[in-house]
């Protein structure tokens, strides 16, 4: 497995090693002890998977305290942009995000930690995506950034007309608007 930092050195991005030959390929998605080494700890206590369709844009969400998520993201099938975004008042890369191409071909995985809010637009025809949380979903604690704000400056790679949004990701307030978290109080850490 290597692990390649970001301009974000919390966000990380996870190549795993895979075995592949004329029967198919093998990888690990998840060992404990090898995530631990390279200082990605995760008690996973909830997996989810989603499948979407060509520009369904899923995001910006995160969650209040206490039930701030960390999220190690992956796509079983096709591709997606995948974003993290810093959203803890303070930090020194408060605002800046990371956008990666995760695929199935490429098999890469991200690490999000708490304090950023996450999402993706889907870039192939349909994809498959899986994610584990740190902790559970809580509807009353979800929270969500306008995808679309100028001043993160996310670069979604598809055109604008063709995003396909939910209702409630439609009506995310804009990141100055946001109910974000404070970079010295480690509330994101609860």
């Amino acid at each position: 497995m290597e692990i390649i930092d970001t301009a974000i050195s919390e966000v990380k991005i996870i190549v795993p090693k895979v075995f592949g030959d004329d029967r198919g390929y093998f990888f690990e998605s998840w060992n404990a002890a090898k995530y631990a080494e390279a200082g990605i700890d995760g008690n996973w206590v909830q997996d989810n998977e989603s499948r979407s369709k060509f520009g369904v844009l899923r995001g910006l969400h995160f969650q209040a305290a206490p039930y701030t998520q960390a999220k190690l993201v992956r796509v079983i099938e096709g591709a997606v942009l995948d974003v993290a975004v810093d959203i803890r008042r303070g930090s020194p890369t408060f605002g800046k995000h990371v956008a990666v191409e995760l695929s199935s071909d490429n098999k890469r995985q991200l690490f999000v930690p708490r304090g950023f809010a996450h999402g993706f637009v889907v870039l192939s025809e349909s994809v498959l995506f899986a994610y584990k949380c740190d902790n559970v979903y809580m509807p009353s604690h979800e929270r969500g950034i306008a995808f679309d704000d100028p001043t993160l400056g996310i670069d979604w790679r598809v055109n604008l007309s063709e995003y396909i949004l939910s209702p409630k990701d439609m009506k995310n307030p804009r990141f100055a608007d946001a109910e974000l978290f404070d970079y010295r109080k480690k509330e994101y850490l609860q």
